[in-house]
């Protein structure tokens, strides 16, 4: 099976095929398109969106020379929002199986109160109860008379699903999952024991971040900031009154000028054909002012959530702004008391080419992949309200090859009786045909017989 996950960012799109087969999850296509007609996390111009994904897409088929057999796209956080539900039934069979979990995540999700406009996203339970125990990883097997769900619901507005649904299906793609980018990129990133302990993931990316706490087998919380790497590159523009494409390269090649701390740098001046020489102070003073005022705000809003402190795993950044220099030391002494880890996808989850892994702007399309492949949360109801569980697809694919032939073979005695049945009719048909007409021919009218007798007294 081949999987396609497109990341459509504010800056940029990315595309990645990743092939899913006995030896595992290994990624052979990729590629990056900037994006037009996305502003902060929105679409504003569906067929530019469209054009962004279709050019990334095509490059990524190009480079693996296959095709795709299921397409992820993630969502911002920036239009979500989340509620909590908790879903009870009775098991009457006292014994715990898909369809007792499937039936308590759906009571979860109609019990919810969701406000109008909504729609949901994926539904994840991070509690079970069964009878008076609590804290179950998974149910599944356990007996009881009563199961009780803990569910997380994030939520999206419904015009921004059908215009992001819209935009992927004039690029002639079909959309099978929507995925939330911060869970994506936290599937990508959080190894086991942060998952255990809890972690908060922030996905900094190109206009906005994307914040999930992770604590034990799910998302707890989600959140988004509407700050991003552009911010500086306006910032730059505006100091140093020097085109936008300009303070893009300023901010890009930030990290080798830090080399050579005496440089000065030569930029044009917006509107005319001069340049002046800028100190590196001056552009690392204004990079550092925006970078710190962007992880204070986000420091603060962890600060503010009720989850923070049963937080044990620190804070991990991933994204692309992340690869600013000076970050890595910058942010321990922002988030108080947390450890923080700047990260990368792992790859003892999925192989490829290393310049992939090895770039945080890819985490989120790399995620997505991942989903695709079945590394998700224990049990979730999916963007299509479909229940998903580990090992699904491999059940699916062997419960489908075994079922195969016999049916087959089945429809074929069927239809052959079918066949043998309609022969049979329509012969009985025809000859029914024949006698009628034969009894039409040979039974006189009474007309006829009265028209006789008239004729025989003359």
């Amino acid at each position: 099976m081949n999987i396609l996950g497109i990341d459509l960012g504010s800056t940029q799109t990315c595309a990645i095929i990743a092939q899913k087969d006995e030896d595992g999850l290994k990624i052979i296509g990729f590629a990056k398109t900037k994006t037009s007609g996305v502003k902060k996390g929105a679409i504003t111009n569906i067929e530019l969106a469209s054009k962004s994904i279709e050019e990334a897409v095509s490059s990524a088929e190009m480079m693996s020379g296959v095709h795709y057999d299921k397409v992820v796209v993630s969502i911002s956080g920036a239009y979500t929002k989340s509620v909590d539900s908790v879903g009870v039934v009775n098991i009457p069979n006292h014994e715990i199986g898909i369809k007792e979990i499937h039936r308590a995540v759906s009571t979860a999700k109609h019990t919810a109160n969701l406000p109008s406009g909504y729609e949901i996203i994926h539904v994840l339970p991070y509690n079970f109860k069964v009878n008076d125990l609590e804290h179950i990883d998974d149910p599944l097997g356990m007996s009881g008379n009563r199961l009780e769900v803990s569910t997380h619901i994030v939520i999206s507005q419904e015009s921004h699903i059908k215009n992001l649904k819209k935009a992927v299906e004039l690029a002639d793609l079909r959309v099978d999952n929507i995925v939330l980018s911060g869970y994506a990129s936290s599937i990508a990133c959080l190894d086991d024991s942060e998952k255990e302990l809890g972690a908060v993931l922030i996905d900094m990316g190109g206009a906005i971040c994307d914040i999930v706490m992770h604590m034990g087998n799910s998302i707890r919380y989600n959140d988004c900031l509407q700050i991003g790497s552009i911010n500086i590159t306006q910032d730059l523009s505006m100091a140093l009154h020097t085109p936008l494409k300009e303070a893009e390269k300023i901010k890009l090649n930030y990290a080798a000028f830090s080399m050579q701390p005496n440089t000065l740098i030569q930029i044009p001046n917006i509107g005319d054909e001069k340049f002046d020489e800028v100190s590196l102070d001056a552009i690392s003073n204004i990079i550092y002012a925006r970078a710190e005022e962007t992880l204070m705000i986000l420091a603060k809003i962890l600060s503010d959530n009720r989850y923070t402190n049963s937080v044990g795993g620190g804070v991990v950044l991933t994204g692309g702004m992340t690869k600013l220099a000076g970050l890595d030391e910058l942010a321990p002494t922002i988030f108080d008391n947390k450890s923080v880890r700047l990260a990368n996808a792992r790859k003892d989850l999925i192989n490829g080419f290393n310049e992939i892994f090895n770039d945080p702007e890819n985490t989120c399309a790399i995620g997505l992949c991942l989903y695709g492949a079945g590394h998700f949360t224990p049990y979730e109801l999916d963007s299509n309200e479909k229940l998903r569980y580990k090992g699904e697809i491999e059940n699916f694919n062997r419960q489908i090859k075994q079922d195969f032939t016999p049916q087959k073979e089945e429809e074929e005695i069927q239809s052959e009786i079918f066949n043998e049945d309609l022969q049979e009719n329509d012969a009985i048909s025809i000859q029914e045909q024949l006698n009628f007409k034969e009894r039409k021919e040979k039974k006189p009218s009474v007309f006829s017989n009265i028209w006789h007798k008239i004729m025989n007294q003359f």
